[in-house]
């Protein structure tokens, strides 16, 4: 158990997550190779609007992309596509599947993340099998405009509440990111930070060198 969560720790440390808001010069396909190529670690499908069967053969596509690059795979929200695709898992939202559910439906070997921004929220979601949390927003964003931002304070009670990875979420950017350095977490996880960048590789590139200087030391 040790080391899948020191596995998963790893894997978390620049995690991108999709948006095919910024598609138009290239595919989106293509934006998500880029992104695999500058060095993402993990990846996850966000898609809102997409029928079952579009978001079923878009996801099978995405899958066998970050699988040339060897990168954890999951699917946002949608327990259903992840399992009939065996991706390597799939996120939960506070109003989506609980995790317990989520686990029998996809088994024990599946990586299941689970959003929260409270500590009693995190400890909920750890006891009930999640194996890394999101949190956030941690900084006001654009994509989800909705989003509540929480403390500097609250990260790191949550990070020391868990012993599962911990990713901090919502309105990262290069310029930002470095006041996350001692909170704990494992990774960050970018959507416009990536994806809204005219040259994705190399953003990812910078995103990457900086995630690794701020997570040393982060949960293990």
């Amino acid at each position: 158990m040790k080391d899948r969560k020191e596995q998963l720790s790893k894997q978390m440390q620049l995690y991108a997550v999709t948006d095919r808001t910024w598609v138009g010069e290239k595919t989106f396909l293509e934006q998500i190779e880029e992104s695999l190529e500058g060095g993402i670690t993990f990846l996850q499908l966000r898609e809102k609007h997409l029928s079952e069967a579009a978001f079923s053969e878009e996801a099978k596509n995405v899958q066998k992309l970050a699988a040339k690059y060897k990168v954890p795979f999951i699917i946002n929200d949608n327990v259903e596509i992840a399992g009939k695709i065996q991706a390597d898992g799939v996120h939960l939202g506070q109003q989506d599947m609980d995790p317990l559910k989520a686990r029998k439906l996809l088994g024990e070997d599946k990586i299941i993340g689970v959003s929260c921004r409270t500590v009693e929220a995190a400890k909920k979601a750890e006891d009930w099998g999640a194996d890394y949390l999101g949190v956030g927003a941690v900084f006001s964003t654009s994509t989800k405009n909705d989003a509540i931002v929480i403390t500097r304070e609250t990260l790191m009670e949550i990070c020391q509440a868990v012993s599962i990875p911990v990713v901090a979420i919502g309105g990262i950017r290069e310029s930002n990111l470095i006041s996350l350095k001692g909170t704990g977490i494992s990774g960050i996880a970018v959507v416009s930070a990536i994806y809204g960048q005219k040259d994705i590789k190399q953003a990812c590139k910078r995103l990457r060198a900086c995630a690794e200087q701020i997570t040393q030391g982060g949960k293990s």
